[in-house]
């Protein structure tokens, strides 16, 4: 019998990368990845610094073209589309981001503003439904109270959650947060995991791809992992499959112990 097949295999797919490669100079910043992200799906991308989890993320965000090699995006490719339609429809938040946004900007406006990709409120106009639809989404983050309040005076915590927020407000069809946590004190970091676990959870939430160095970042209901080192994946798939000591210790390059405790992680060496 034939195998039926959908007419378009990518109509799942937010994400599609195909032998991509990222180099400057003489350095390959990522290198012969392949990798897929569907609708439902909740990644995590694992890896020490310089492994090329930011260059993947970028290109995720259509903030970089690969040097090699194919990247579908939302069903269009990279280098075949206009990216000022296509960025609309991805949120993103990265430590990068927040050091552009004006300290004097009223955390409402950092959110709002989103909906005309600008940073720093000027002469746009907003409705009524912008402004509740951004106090709507701060309140899901647990800052909705902070509303009036100027970004520069928030906690690392605050900021990041803004940060969220503001990426969320055009409606994304995916969600790429930029390690999230770093920074953040113990309780900072368990409130953001508590929330970032909520929206995971959420079957309406966008597909979602979060970085990270630490597996106890990883929020529980993310679905996959990618394990990245110097620039090529070690391991991609789902969690339960990926995430083991073994693939952990090869990425890291260190004997890593990996234990799981209910729906968390922690990793420690042997």
């Amino acid at each position: 019998m034939t195998e039926l097949t959908r007419p378009n295999e990518l109509d799942d797919l937010v994400v599609r990368m195909s032998g991509v490669g990222v180099r400057r100079g003489q350095n390959h910043l990522l290198a012969d990845l392949d990798w897929a992200v569907e609708l439902d799906e909740r990644w995590v991308v694992l890896g020490a610094n310089g492994a090329g989890k930011t260059t993947l993320l970028r290109l995720a965000a259509a903030e970089l073209y690969p040097t090699t090699g194919e990247v579908d995006l939302l069903g269009d490719r990279l280098g075949k589309v206009n990216i000022f339609d296509l960025r609309p429809r991805i949120g993103f938040t990265s430590a990068a981001l927040a050091g552009r946004i004006p300290g004097e900007e009223l955390v409402r406006d950092v959110v709002v503003s989103a909906g005309y990709a600008v940073l720093g409120r000027w002469r746009e106009v907003y409705d009524t439904l912008d402004t509740e639809r951004a106090e709507e989404l701060l309140g899901a983050m647990g800052i909705k109270h902070l509303a009036e309040r100027t970004f520069g005076t928030l906690s690392e915590g605050e900021r990041k959650r803004a940060l969220i927020a503001r990426s969320l407000m055009t409606d994304p069809e995916m969600l790429l947060l930029d390690e999230p946590a770093a920074g953040l004190d113990l309780g900072g970091r368990e409130d953001l995991v508590a929330r970032l676990s909520e929206l995971a959870m959420d079957p309406d939430a966008p597909a979602m791809v979060l970085v990270t160095h630490h597996v106890e970042e990883i929020p529980p209901g993310f679905t996959h992992a990618l394990l990245l080192r110097e620039g090529r994946a070690v391991a991609s798939g789902l969690m339960d499959d990926v995430l083991t000591s073994e693939n952990l210790s090869a990425t890291f390059a260190q004997d890593l112990l990996l234990e799981r405790w209910g729906d968390r992680f922690v990793a420690r060496r042997r």
